[in-house]
């Protein structure tokens, strides 16, 4: 069975780097009609893909997923309107391959350009979310790039058929067949064989629990993108607003506890906590949330006493760890120490403390003054994501096109020689 599977992807990965070689000569015009075909070809068989969830959702509950991955997991009328808005977005995205990055003349006579290129082949492995097989499949067209997609199981139904409308649009338009692939297995050695895969696969981009990233680090051969869990922190300050407060953090924690942009720890100094602290944490209590808080906290009715698991802990559910701090000194060495370096956000009026925030905390999304649920690539502008990077090398933050690029450089001359 091992040999069986580690063919499979092996052909996988021949067909993928084929036919990323051939995306060399392709417009930005036939790139984007693929994309517009594949939204149209969504929506013509959205049905299906509805039905498809279903049966992932059902599968779901048997299996006893929690709340916040069966949220990630569902998909609706509305999120495929959403996923079909995103294509639109990326169509709308200047290309990012073929662009000159730097220019310059050296006295040797020599010209140097410097020119975006496609990375190459890409294997995405991810759980849950399958509006990721669209936003990795267009980023991927979009870049010029090949992808090889491993949904997890629990997705599984509703990814192929998402994939099914991808592969119509690029037959449809005339690219390449197996620019995009799916593993049509969900049996774990497929995992470890496409990460180990150096001949044809330049990177990994992982995008699920703590286990599954850690895992493919471990193991990984080739170069991985890593997008690790979100242990989102916000600190308010002592001069914060509290209508203000109070309203972004009900929306960082409350708007979908299940993603990687929800807040899951709350630091507060100790001036603000002893003024408004007892309303806001009774604001969260009174909308469900469940409060693990330090001693402090802890006397307030309803909340839990923390325990060390709590700070730098991912809930991905309506669990909020509090802790007060006496100044933003030990609130963002708090945070160096507990978090995962995806996002992390401070409420205060003034703007020279917010600048201190930024400089000394070491996360890929810093914020002032924001909801932390804006840490995704549609917000910021980008169309999708493939996922948010935590790591410091090429790819940080949201992960999309122009991230899906390398680069090469190009010397002309006339006859020149070297001295």
């Amino acid at each position: 069975m091992s040999n069986k599977i580690e063919n499979l992807v092996k052909q996988l990965g021949k067909k993928g780097k084929n036919a990323c070689l051939l995306m060399s000569n392709i417009s930005s015009y036939k790139k984007n009609k693929t994309l517009e075909n594949i939204a149209k070809i969504i929506e013509k068989n959205k049905n299906l893909i509805l039905k498809a969830n279903k049966i992932d959702l059902s599968n779901a509950t048997k299996n006893n997923l929690n709340s916040a991955k069966i949220d990630r997991l569902s998909l609706n009328e509305e999120r495929i309107k959403d996923i079909q808005d995103s294509l639109h977005d990326i169509i709308n995205f200047e290309d990012p391959i073929n662009k000159i990055i730097e220019s310059r003349s050296r006295p040797s006579g020599i010209k140097i350009k410097k020119i975006s290129t496609p990375i190459g082949l890409i294997g995405i492995i991810y759980e849950s979310r399958p509006n990721v097989t669209i936003d990795a499949a267009a980023l991927c067209i979009k870049s010029s790039n090949s992808a090889i997609l491993r949904p997890g199981s629990e997705s599984y139904q509703s990814c192929s058929a998402l994939f099914n409308c991808i592969n119509e649009g690029l037959i449809k338009t005339g690219l390449p067949e197996h620019l995009i692939q799916i593993i049509p297995t969900t049996n774990r050695t497929a995992v470890k064989k496409l990460i180990q895969m150096t001949d044809y696969i330049d990177v990994i981009i992982p995008r699920g629990g703590k286990n599954l990233v850690k895992l493919i680090q471990d193991t990984a051969k080739v170069p991985v993108f890593a997008h690790l869990e979100g242990i989102v922190h916000t600190y308010i300050h002592k001069d914060a607003d509290p209508k203000m407060v109070e309203n972004l953090i009900l929306n960082s924690k409350l708007r979908r506890p299940g993603i990687c942009g929800a807040l899951e720890c709350l630091l507060i100094n100790k001036t603000f906590f002893h003024k408004y602290g007892l309303n806001l944490v009774n604001k969260l209590l009174d909308n469900g949330v469940e409060i693990r808080g330090d001693k402090l906290v802890n006397k307030i009715d309803g909340v839990k006493l923390a325990n060390d698991e709590d700070w730098g802990k991912e809930f991905l559910d309506k669990i909020l760890s509090v802790k007060v701090t006496d100044n933003l000194k030990k609130a963002i060495e708090h945070i160096n120490k507990y978090n995962s370096n995806h996002t992390d956000s401070i409420i205060t009026k003034s703007k020279n403390i917010a600048n201190k925030f930024f400089s000394e905390i070491d996360s890929a999304i810093v914020m002032h003054n924001v909801s932390t649920q804006f840490a995704d690539g549609g917000e910021f502008g980008m169309g999708a994501e493939i996922g948010i990077g935590t790591g410091k090398l090429h790819a940080r933050g949201p992960i999309g096109a122009k991230e899906l690029t390398s680069f090469k450089f190009i010397i002309e001359g006339k006859g020149v020689l070297r001295k």
